[in-house]
């Protein structure tokens, strides 16, 4: 006589992960822009789905810095501040470059092959532009993952997703010549050159000079926008 199981299969993924998933999507992409307000039945009515889940999403997008809820069942998209943008790099530069120091050492060069393999892939796709900035995280994750522990991972993860709001401003709006796979590819690229020298010093400030990077374009842009 088989056991009775004490708990019943899942998802692996719950529905409020694909719903932030997709919120976060919209918020990054500048779909939801900033200072934009909605309503959760709005939401979730065009997610196809109840307010719970879009309760949870909008409580750990609010969390990550993304959105600002409101009394009653309204959210506004978070506004984008210089003041911020430069907080967040300053709390990167304490973090990134070290983390690379140590990690440049532990990653073999089969390793930064798989990587150029994969931003060359990235580049060339002809999928959406969501789809670079994911690779473009990837990188970083997968750069630094060698030295870091897994809360590292998961206040990069919200630092550069915080970052990538402001990244993509500045791509929107400043030289349209060179467009954002062509740039993003050529800093990551820049990254892997400086891991194959196995040199802790070279690695720390070529990540180092990656956030100033990701600054830059960033300030730029805003100052376009204002």
């Amino acid at each position: 006589m088989s056991e009775s199981p004490f708990v019943r299969p899942v998802d692996a993924v719950s529905v409020a992960d694909r719903v932030t998933s997709e919120i976060r999507r919209a918020i990054l992409a500048g779909r939801l822009r900033p200072g934009q307000e909605f309503s959760l039945r709005h939401i979730a009515g065009q997610l196809g789905v109840s307010f719970i889940p879009v309760r949870e999403a909008l409580r750990s997008l609010e969390a990550e810095g993304l959105l600002i809820t409101r009394r009653g069942r309204s959210a506004t998209v978070a506004p984008l501040d210089p003041d911020e943008l430069h907080g967040i790099c300053q709390l990167r530069r304490r973090i990134e470059p070290d983390l690379a120091a140590r990690a440049c050492v532990l990653t073999t060069a089969a390793d930064l092959d798989v990587l150029e393999a994969h931003i060359a892939l990235a580049q060339d796709s002809q999928g959406h532009s969501d789809e670079r900035y994911d690779a473009h995280r990837g990188v970083l994750r997968d750069l630094l993952q060698p030295a870091a522990t897994s809360w590292d991972l998961r206040m990069l993860q919200m630092l550069w997703r915080a970052t990538e709001r402001y990244l993509r401003v500045g791509f929107d709006l400043l030289d349209r010549t060179a467009g954002d796979a062509t740039r993003l590819a050529s800093a990551q690229y820049a990254l892997v050159a400086a891991y194959r020298a196995k040199d802790p010093q070279t690695a720390h400030t070529a990540m180092l000079r990656h956030v100033d990077w990701s600054e830059n374009i960033a300030d730029r842009g805003l100052a376009a926008a204002s």
